[in-house]
């Protein structure tokens, strides 16, 4: 591939956000890091001069970089073992043989090309999680500021996309907030270790870098010594990548992976959800969000007078990817066989990639997005309004179907709700109409049925739940968090 055709991510918007944390080059530099990583741990052990590490970490500057690896010629001979740790290690000696040929013996004994790309994998995965969880914190305080801001604010709750009963916005934004949390802990949660096993899972070529263990045999006091300096070998390497430990060879038992995987798809599906509901919110017919303006934000090359939600449709465009990319990581999976797979391992570098860029660039724009969200609350309420105290039926039937008799084969419910259906939007029509059906006696609660009674039951604010519980917990559950070091602290809430 010439140098020209490298990917920029023209056909995946966003994608410089993430490019960084994800191109071809990251990728390169984190098998060279795993490389040199592991020189430093085998001198760690007293396996090689400490010189040696010192000269092998001096291949990680820019200078050497840019001199003696070609991006576009590593991924053409990459072809020809089939993955691109064999290319990137002879121009790796090559390096070394010039600027510290007393390390070049050091690289690479002991591991395979599956070791070295897979912990660099998991080195590419550790930063990108990081700047995810930056972005994501951001995100959830902007949420709960706006929880907090509209907890009053009402507007229709709509279930099956109609509208159902009345909710506040505030509740709607505690609620995204809370669903971006758990997938946020999940990431957490989330284990980057280092990957061994050697050629064939059985850890032969590192225990043979320890003097007269390779002669050893197999059991008794002295094998199981030499097996436990391997593990302090791995665990040193670990330490130097500040990666996790292996916690068993994981060639074919893919579940860090997976468990990626599963991690960020969680965060695209959470953010996918409130892209999904700004998508609907700010159609013109319903007017009750706005996306954050900028210039060129949102133009149209055909019609000048559009503003598109452009950040949500690239969050809705990467909530509708990652499943198919998670469904190629769980595929691998359940297909790697024997001690080394023979091509489902292929499939992961590239699903894993784009996920992880997805996901970095989508939360960086959530966060922009929810930053800037502009709430017309005048214009919720009266969406909300024009469903009439219809929308109230649940708590009106309830409250007065005791004192509403059965006539001309109706039941009590069926003439409140035709009552109802009758007045529409009026609230004094509803009223009239169910003061005519009532009569004097009181109500399921024992209230009083007059007039003051009947036009209570037709306000939506007298409906709401345990709505200010629920943003309360959500809010005490993001100030638990933000208290944790580390946390973000909100900014710009109401007091």
């Amino acid at each position: 591939m010439a140098a020209q055709d490298a990917e920029y991510g023209l056909l995946v918007p966003g994608a410089h956000r993430a490019q960084g944390l994800t191109s071809d080059r990251h990728v390169l530099r984190c098998m060279v890091r795993a490389e040199t990583a592991w020189v430093a741990a085998q001198a760690d052990l007293g396996l090689v001069q400490g010189s040696a590490a010192e000269a092998a970490a001096r291949v990680l500057s820019d200078e050497v970089l840019e001199s003696f690896f070609d991006l576009a010629d590593l991924a053409e001979r990459s072809e020809l073992g089939g993955n691109p740790v064999i290319p990137m290690l002879a121009d790796l000696r090559s390096a070394l043989r010039e600027i510290a040929p007393q390390a070049v013996g050091a690289v690479h004994r002991g591991l395979t090309s599956q070791d070295v790309l897979d912990t660099a994998l998991m080195l590419v995965l550790r930063e990108a999680v990081q700047c995810l969880e930056d972005s994501l914190s951001q995100a959830e305080s902007a949420l709960a500021v706006l929880a907090q801001r509209h907890r009053g604010d009402l507007c229709a709750a709509r279930t099956l996309t109609q509208h159902a009963l009345p909710t506040t916005f505030g509740l709607r934004c505690a609620q995204w907030l809370e669903g971006l949390v758990d997938a946020h802990e999940r990431l957490e949660r989330l284990r980057t270790p280092v990957a061994i096993g050697g050629a064939a899972g059985t850890l032969a070529g590192s225990r043979a870098l320890f003097p007269q263990q390779d002669v050893l045999p197999q059991g008794g006091d002295a094998s199981a010594a030499a097996s436990e300096q391997v593990l302090q070998l791995h665990a040193a390497w670990a330490a130097q990548l500040g990666l996790d430990q292996a916690p068993h060879v994981w060639h074919t038992s893919r579940q860090p992976v997976l468990d990626a995987g599963a991690a960020l798809g969680s965060v695209c599906a959470a953010i996918g959800k409130i892209a999904d509901d700004v998508l609907l919110l700010s159609r013109p017919e319903l007017g009750e969000l706005r996306e954050p303006t900028s210039p060129g934000r949102g133009v149209s090359s055909a019609m000048p007078q559009k503003q598109n939600p452009v950040l949500s449709v690239q969050l809705k465009r990467t909530a509708l990817s990652a499943p198919q990319l998670l469904a190629a990581l769980f595929t691998a999976a359940s297909t790697s066989i024997d001690e080394r797979p023979d091509g489902a391992w292929h499939v992961e570098w590239p699903a894993l990639q784009q996920l992880l860029r997805l996901s970095v660039a989508a939360s960086s724009q959530l966060a922009e997005l929810v930053q800037g969200l502009r709430v017309d609350v005048e214009r919720m309420e009266e969406n909300l309004r024009a469903s009439g105290p219809a929308l109230l039926s649940e708590r009106i039937v309830t409250a007065l179907k005791p004192a509403v008799q059965e006539a001309d084969g109706a039941t009590g419910a069926q003439r409140i709700q035709a009552v109802l259906a009758r007045a529409g939007a009026d609230v004094e029509a509803a009223v009239d109409g169910l003061a005519e059906i009532t009569g004097e006696g009181p109500d399921a609660q024992g209230h009083a049925l007059d007039r003051q009674r009947l036009q209570q039951l037709c306000d939506p604010r007298g409906y709401l739940g345990a709505a200010d519980l629920l943003i309360d917990r959500a809010l005490a559950r993001q100030d638990e968090r933000e208290a944790l070091p580390g946390g973000g602290a909100r900014t710009g809430e109401d007091s």
